[in-house]
């Protein structure tokens, strides 16, 4: 069984998944122990991605590397809590690496995700995703980087919090100047501080559930944004979280898909998740 799977929620962006998907196929390391990694996709497009030319030659390619490959239909639409809440019960790997469908990885990102995960020893590690179409936008008053001294511990961050301006950091390219500046590269690693990592995160899987997953679905409308920031939040208070540099991931940065942000998750729900 592999012991690491990547969840990908998808919704009309064939071509997108297929670059992002791509990336996958170069990795350099298919998951811990040299098992082949598992791709999950739960496609809510109005056409089925499969359709795409593009996506089913990607697709031939990773399964002849040996990848066990799931395309889904889920439908109705009720939300990404609930698309991601649905991937994870397809889940059965150790390791969850949550990814969206816009993104390019350097090939040395899983490897370097899987080892700080099992190092540190918390409950997830994220690659923040970088806008390289900002990196003559050089912005040293959202630079600050607060690097872990030792072993990633647990940390309760609240939106608004002095924490949650860690947040700024993964503004435009920022993280591409200040990783530039330390010095670091795939085989010089630092984790560091963060209010939360959007686009590429690395779970354990087991404390992923132990905080109730994406189980909260149920109490957000259709329309909301930042259930990846709620889930990340009830991790981090618990058994920790942390932002991996350098990050290797660039935003192929598309319109967004979820154009309606009024309600927002962690601003409407508590980060303390209620006892079952």
């Amino acid at each position: 069984m592999p012991t690491l799977d990547v969840l990908i929620p998808t919704c009309d962006r064939p071509a997108a998944l297929a670059v992002t998907l791509t990336s996958l196929c170069a990795q350099t390391l298919a998951a811990p122990g040299g098992a082949p990694f598992r791709v999950v996709v739960s496609d809510q497009g109005d056409a089925p991605a499969v359709d795409a030319g593009e996506l089913r030659a990607v697709v031939r390619v990773l399964r002849a590397h040996g990848h066990e490959v799931e395309l889904h239909r889920h439908l109705p639409r009720r939300g990404l809590a609930e698309q991601r809440h649905y991937l994870l019960a397809q889940a059965r790997a150790e390791q969850l690496l949550c990814l969206d469908d816009d993104l390019l990885l350097e090939p040395w990102v899983v490897a370097q995700m899987t080892e700080a995960l099992a190092r540190e020893g918390c409950g997830f590690v994220g690659s923040a995703v970088i806008g390289l179409s900002r990196q003559d936008s050089v912005r040293p008053h959202q630079q600050r980087v607060e690097l872990w001294p030792g072993r990633v511990e647990p940390e309760r961050v609240e939106p608004g919090g002095a924490a949650w301006q860690r947040h700024e950091l993964h503004n435009a390219a920022n993280l591409w100047h200040v990783q530039r500046s330390l010095g670091l590269g795939p085989g010089a690693t630092r984790c560091y501080k963060i209010a939360w990592v959007g686009g590429c995160v690395l779970y354990d899987a087991a404390k992923l559930r132990a905080v109730g997953g994406f189980d909260f679905w149920t109490e957000l409308p259709r329309e909301h944004c930042g259930e990846d920031v709620l889930a990340q939040l009830r991790v981090m208070a618990r058994f920790g979280g942390c932002g991996l540099m350098p990050s290797g991931v660039y935003h192929l940065e598309l319109p967004t898909t979820v154009p309606d942000r009024e309600v927002d998750a962690p601003r409407v729900l508590p980060v303390e998740p209620a006892a079952p």
